[in-house]
């Protein structure tokens, strides 16, 4: 951290000096919790295997969410949120985030997210990532029946 070099000015003196920026760096930069939310500008990864995800995902320009509908402002595990996907606004329900969750509740490597549409039944006929169990019980509710039905693996 500290370096000793002889300084021309008063001869043969040995000083300390610090490296200002190396020290700014090491002290100053942090991945904060809120970098893993899900909010506006979140980048989503499309795991249904509807035509309009997979060319999306397959371009590198996945959806970006736009819009979440609850009261924070804040996605995360079955929350419903609106994305701008190749130029267009669909509604999705988010199945896996990368934030810190409850116990007993997976976390994901990424963000999830089924897109769906306006009626609530899902753009693709299948899901590539096994969802998180807890979404069997807002199945009961409606929300999420058509999705669990065509899920194949929970966890």
């Amino acid at each position: 951290m500290f370096s000793m070099k002889p300084c021309l000015t008063a001869g043969n003196v040995w000083i300390k000096e610090t490296n200002f920026l190396k020290d700014y760096f090491v002290r100053n930069l942090s991945t904060t919790g809120t970098m893993r939310h899900i909010q506006m500008m979140t980048r989503l990864r499309v795991v249904d295997n509807s035509a309009l995800g997979k060319q999306a995902m397959l371009e590198g320009k996945p959806p970006k969410c736009i819009h979440v509908y609850n009261k924070t402002g804040i996605g995360t595990i079955g929350d419903k949120v609106m994305v701008a996907i190749k130029g267009q606004k669909k509604r999705g329900y988010i199945v896996g985030v990368k934030q810190l969750q409850k116990h007993m509740v997976p976390r994901f490597d990424t963000n999830n997210l089924v897109l769906v549409d306006d009626s609530g039944s899902p753009l693709g006929t299948r899901i590539h990532s096994p969802l998180p169990a807890l979404l069997r019980g807002k199945a009961l509710k409606g929300d999420f029946a058509k999705i669990v039905a065509i899920a194949t693996r929970f966890v």
